[in-house]
């Protein structure tokens, strides 16, 4: 692994502990909806998305289980350009605009989240999934910002998510795995082709691959995201339990 710091972000009570080297334990407290709750390391917290550390080709391997197999919220591992800039005073000053999502990653969604633009890609659920989208000025999302209300309106949101297929390019596989017991996960990123492994067979190759440069992300919260295809837009928070994932022998590297 290429030596650089990761950082460690975590609300009230949550944490990031490394138990032994190269062997880390994320864990958020259980609690009400209406409060969110966050573990998470990552290499990029304090930069600009311009000088986030990685381009392709990137391999990333690693090992992970997590408490349950149906952790209200989301959590996962890989790579992206971290887009929203909505860090809740917990860093990321450096970004002050959003950005269309670039992505290459394992993400685990439990419902409500809906986490797709396609209506014919798995949205919630165990994905291994991409998002490739065009260069747009960072200025010009800022200046959409007022009208993210309307959104709440199911027209517009069904519109906004037709749009956002013209932008945004995806793809998504579900993996059919237990994700409490310890499994191998691969991540291969290429200028223009994107496979993801578990345990050695390959579940996902597509030739919509991310630009970068993109940085490193592991995490688990409590959180929701769903633009479903009926427009029903939603975001917020979830009850849980104590909650964790556990992540081993990381290793990313570049293959150039």
């Amino acid at each position: 692994m290429k030596k650089h710091h990761l950082y460690q972000t975590c609300t009230a009570n949550a944490s990031v502990k490394e138990t032994e080297p190269q062997h880390w334990r994320l864990n958020i407290p259980g609690g009400p909806a209406g409060v969110y709750r966050l573990a998470q390391f990552d290499d990029y917290r304090d930069l600009r998305r311009s000088d986030f550390p990685w381009e392709p080709p990137v391999t990333i391997r690693l090992q992970a289980r997590c408490s349950a197999p149906d952790l209200p919220g989301t959590w996962g591992f890989g790579l992206w350009n971290d887009p929203f800039s909505l860090k809740l005073g917990l860093g990321g000053g450096a970004r002050k605009f959003p950005a269309l999502p670039q992505a290459i990653w394992f993400f685990f969604a439990s419902p409500p989240n809906y986490l797709s633009f396609r209506d014919d890609l798995p949205a919630v659920g165990a994905l291994a999934a991409t998002f490739s989208s065009r260069k747009v000025s960072p200025l010009l999302l800022g200046s959409g910002a007022p009208f993210l209300p309307v959104l709440f309106l199911r027209p517009a949101a069904r519109l906004f998510r037709r749009l956002a297929q013209s932008f945004i390019k995806q793809s998504a596989v579900h993996l059919e795995h237990d994700p409490t017991r310890w499994h191998d996960y691969e991540i291969n990123w290429q200028n223009d082709n994107s496979i993801f492994s578990v345990d050695g067979q390959t579940a996902l190759e597509t030739p919509i691959s991310p630009s970068g440069p993109l940085g490193l992300v592991v995490w688990i919260d409590n959180q929701y995201a769903a633009l479903p295809p009926d427009g029903k837009l939603g975001w917020g928070t979830l009850e849980n339990e104590d909650s964790w994932i556990e992540v081993k022998d990381l290793e990313i590297r570049n293959e150039g």
